[in-house]
């Protein structure tokens, strides 16, 4: 694949010609962003673990007392908050589009926190949950964790790297050699995002 190519539409983008697609896509980019951002984390980090909260205290009969290491849950929650804001502005900036999969990025993104793992934002998000579970000593948030965690990888696994693979095809297979799945590591090899054309 050429970089001429791969500066183009992905090949299964959503075509901003119909639907609400197309209405968002008149939305200025930051605009959107934040707009994803704030209702993805109110869902993530609110709503979902206050119903697994409920959950777990109506159904689960264990509870957790963490005591001080509340603290070092939220020192985690801050680090992943800041991490995934970062992480989430630096896709959405380099790749030209929202980082959602029905607005995705126009670009493929492989510098930046992004040639240090393939799935910074999702690990953030764990890392949140699971900090938050600390934080809170919840037995239901961190029963969110538990599910969430194996839901991500298969997420990944089945849904988020087959679709890109489509759209970006040898750059992103030769991604996939260089880059780790979830755990960082140092970075190899030359950064392969788009240019522009």
């Amino acid at each position: 694949m050429t970089p001429k190519r791969e500066a183009s539409r992905p090949q299964n983008a959503p075509r901003p010609g119909s639907g609400a697609i197309a209405w968002a896509r008149r939305v200025p980019l930051a605009i959107r962003g934040a707009c994803y951002y704030v209702v993805f984390l109110a869902t993530a980090l609110v709503a979902a673990p206050l119903l697994a909260d409920a959950l777990c205290a109506r159904f689960l009969p264990w509870r957790l007392e963490l005591g001080a290491l509340r603290w070092p849950g939220w020192g985690l929650f801050a680090i992943c908050l800041a991490s995934y804001t970062a992480c989430s502005y630096w896709l959405m900036s380099r790749g030209r589009g929202a980082y959602v999969e029905f607005d995705p990025p126009e670009r493929f993104v492989a510098d930046g926190p992004f040639r240090w793992s393939r799935n910074p934002i999702a690990a953030c998000v764990l890392g949140m949950l699971l900090g938050e579970a600390v934080g809170l000593s919840s037995a239901g948030v961190l029963v969110l964790f538990l599910l969430a965690a194996p839901l991500a990888h298969l997420q990944v696994m089945c849904l988020e790297e087959p679709l890109l693979a489509r759209r970006f095809g040898d750059s992103y297979a030769r991604y996939l050699r260089r880059t780790p799945r979830w755990i960082p590591r140092p970075p190899r090899g030359r950064t392969e995002s788009s240019r522009p054309s």
